[in-house]
């Protein structure tokens, strides 16, 4: 339970870290176009309520979940953008408040989730652990589309570990989704922490295949926020090497990632 705890004590401080960007925008500034095409920060916050609607559903109401794949599976391409919409179409200040609200409540209910039940979602099920890491990760993605809309510098900080181990644990996933096999051993990738000092570190140490670099490098790079040539990141082998075009932190199909020279 206490690890579950320091999960979403990081979600909720990754959201008020972003709530705060938006917070005093005047309401013309919510169509400015972010990153992301055809989405402005409307539609970048529209998105994180309606994904934390949707896992608020999946931990309370398994059965209206089930409904919703039903219907996502009918637009497979289309039901994320449409969510977004939908709730970009709001009175800013509207949207804020229903996302402040949606958020909180997904915060008690991951926490009264049993220890080891597991919640439904678009991909596989998850643990209540495992679903504030994704809805860590997700957050501080589209925080990031924001905060270049907005050409706003951000502070790396110690929750960007947890964004880190899914970005390793997902490697085989990158790989399935570019219909590619994984490589049979394991990565060494070692992270160099937001204090500049601390290393982060996945994998065997004599691992032949080798990922380094800064931490928040590898954060953008497997949430594909930005091209590894605009980022400071080595790979030691092939495999490791290719990973590195490829990777991929979030559920879906394989993403377009970002043109280099944006960073």
């Amino acid at each position: 339970m206490a690890e579950l705890q320091r999960f979403i004590d990081d979600l909720c401080a990754e959201s008020d870290s972003l709530d705060a960007l938006v917070a005093d925008l005047p309401d013309s500034r919510w169509a400015d176009p972010t990153p992301a095409e055809g989405w402005t920060i409307a539609h970048q916050i529209g998105h994180l309520l309606w994904t934390d609607e949707a896992a608020l559903l999946a931990i309370t109401d398994p059965d209206g979940f089930t409904e919703q794949l039903a219907v996502a599976a009918s637009n497979p391409g289309g039901f994320v953008d449409a969510g977004a919409a939908e709730h970009a179409r709001r009175e800013p200040a509207e949207l804020l408040a229903a996302w402040r609200s949606a958020r909180a409540r997904l915060a008690e209910a991951l926490l009264a989730v049993p220890p080891g039940q597991k919640i439904l979602w678009y991909g596989p099920p998850m643990k209540a652990a495992s679903m504030a890491t994704a809805r860590l990760m997700e957050t501080w993605a589209h925080g990031q589309d924001v905060a270049d809309a907005l050409s706003a510098a951000r502070t790396p900080t110690e929750r960007l570990k947890s964004i880190a181990h899914l970005g390793v644990r997902t490697r085989d996933f990158a790989y399935a989704v570019n219909e590619l096999a994984p490589p049979a051993e394991e990565f060494r990738v070692e992270l160099t922490a937001p204090d500049g000092v601390s290393v982060w570190t996945w994998g065997p140490e004599d691992a032949a295949q080798k990922v380094t670099g800064p931490a928040e490098d590898f954060c953008l790079l497997v949430t594909q926020r930005a091209n590894r040539a605009d980022l400071a990141l080595e790979a030691t082998g092939a495999d490791a090497d290719a990973w590195l075009n490829t990777a991929q932190a979030f559920a879906g199909p394989a993403g377009g990632g970002r043109e280099a020279g944006t960073r």
